[in-house]
């Protein structure tokens, strides 16, 4: 109950649904690049990405001075039902 409860926070955030929208499309991107599609400023997407990775919906790997984030693999079904929504 509490992973849902979790997932749902960090789901229920506009900005934070444009990210998951944004990385459904390309598959993976930097916090630059997601920040720019976004129009949101480098720090506050790193801090909505911080959120979504928490929750197990993010996925990050260092790729030399470079973050690279990407839908985790392996979404709950509510994650998944509202990352399956957004078109």
């Amino acid at each position: 109950m509490k992973q849902i409860e979790k997932t749902l926070k960090a789901l229920a955030n506009r900005r934070r649904l444009a990210i998951v929208k944004y990385l459904k499309k390309v598959k993976e991107a930097t916090v630059g690049e997601i920040a720019e599609e976004i129009k949101l400023s480098f720090k506050a997407t790193s801090k909505h990405l911080g959120v979504l990775s928490s929750a197990d919906i993010v996925e990050k790997e260092q790729r030399s001075l470079q973050m690279w984030y990407y839908l985790a693999p392996r979404l709950n079904h509510i994650a998944k039902y509202i990352s399956n929504s957004l078109e």
